[in-house]
């Protein structure tokens, strides 16, 4: 039987926070501020998928746990 790995599973989902909440902050107070606001967004939506899909790999990880 396998055994969740918790840790992993609850960083996973701090780091999927921070990166939905990354985005939506530079979204509405960086980008307005912005010389080049399509370009800031083009890099700040990279960085967030980025984290966002190491996190849901993380949690996926996390689910499939470890032999006990």
């Amino acid at each position: 039987m396998r055994q969740r790995n918790w840790r992993l599973i609850i960083v996973g989902l701090v780091l999927l926070a921070v990166a939905v909440g990354f985005f939506l902050f530079a979204q509405t107070d960086m980008a307005p501020k912005s010389n080049d606001p399509v370009a800031m967004m083009r890099t700040v939506g990279q960085v967030s998928g980025g984290v966002g899909g190491i996190s849901i790999i993380m949690i996926i990880f996390g689910l499939i746990g470890r032999k006990a």
